[in-house]
């Protein structure tokens, strides 16, 4: 029996698993295979050097695949900001009808969304800012624990406890982010209040990711403590995997008194694109959660989606006994 929640039924997919909308890695190859298999893939907008750029990938997307898909837009702080209204018109044009958004301020683009006649999934780091976003009128809100690869915010919030709040608090469906690779995860969220979830490093490790085959390696042969906190200092928080590029921007934040001018020229982008194509896990910065301690193979995204649906319903069967239920044939 497939899995239904409120979040499968509203996006049209059969498993209730969407992807993460990844720098340099929601390319179509791996959006298209993580909808093809039953979950929602994600483009992510910024890969894309400009509109135009997202247009044709929305368009190579959709010939490889006919099922629904989304498109990540990220508002990230910049002396010189991307075309955020020129990616989001792209979207619409194309046709995309489920969009992600996540960072500051996003009310003026989930506004142009809706108006569209837009899906739109909002990703948070708290409970307040989830409750702002469900104000701005989004439709789906993804929780993202102190767990997840990237930046969780300032608040140092666990997924336990904080989807246990979401659940306490919103009204409208929310998914799990941050430290899900497995299905135990997935059961965990569900029965937290969660309708679905989001995963990142795990679709790294897929055969489908574009990134290269020594990074996916690398992530199969870490654990959940080969990550590190950098830009604590500036208040900017992001988790990024351990290696010699991040030690050597922790200890110039350990110093005190850091500025970003100092640490630019080692955390630039361009750098840790490289390290997806080159295949030198020190080469530069590269995200990563403590997922990591659970990812221990490379499975295309059809036979990962399969395991899920299959796990999730025997653990979740497993506990009928546990509470004195008996179990429906």
């Amino acid at each position: 029996m497939p899995i239904v929640t409120s979040v499968t039924k509203m996006l049209g997919i059969r498993v209730p698993v969407i992807q993460g909308g990844m720098q340099w890695v929601g390319v179509p190859a791996l959006t298209a295979a993580v909808s093809e298999a039953g979950g929602l893939g994600v483009l992510t907008a910024l890969t894309q050097p400009t509109p135009e750029a997202l247009r044709e990938a929305i368009r190579e997307t959709r010939r490889l695949t006919s099922k629904p898909f989304g498109v990540n837009i990220t508002l990230l702080p910049s002396i010189t900001p991307p075309d955020y209204p020129g990616f989001a018109k792209a979207a619409v044009e194309e046709g995309v009808r489920i969009i992600e958004t996540a960072g500051s301020n996003p009310g003026p683009l989930i506004k142009y969304f809706k108006e569209n006649g837009c899906i739109v999934i909002h990703k948070c780091t708290t409970i307040r800012h989830a409750k702002s976003a469900e104000k701005l009128g989004v439709d789906i809100l993804s929780i993202d624990g102190f767990e997840c690869a990237g930046h969780p915010g300032e608040d140092d919030v666990g997924g336990l406890v904080l989807l246990a709040r979401a659940s306490q608090e919103l009204k409208v469906p929310f998914i799990a982010s941050g430290g899900i690779a497995d299905a135990r995860g997935i059961a965990a969220a569900l029965t937290l209040g969660a309708a679905g979830v989001n995963m990142g490093t795990r679709f790294m490790c897929t055969v489908e990711s574009p990134i290269h085959q020594n990074i996916k390696d690398k992530i199969v042969a870490s654990t959940e403590r080969d990550t590190v906190h950098i830009f604590r200092t500036l208040h900017n928080t992001a988790r990024v995997f351990k290696n010699k590029v991040s030690m050597e921007v922790v200890e110039i934040e350990k110093r005190g008194n850091a500025k970003f001018e100092e640490l630019k020229d080692l955390v630039a982008g361009a750098r840790g694109r490289l390290v997806y194509s080159n295949g030198d896990p020190d080469y530069g910065i590269w995200s990563a959660g403590i997922a990591m301690g659970l990812i221990n193979d490379i499975p295309t995204c059809k036979d990962l989606l399969e395991r899920y649906e299959r796990e999730v319903q025997e653990i979740i069967g497993g506990l009928v006994p546990v509470v004195g239920l008996k179990a429906k044939l």
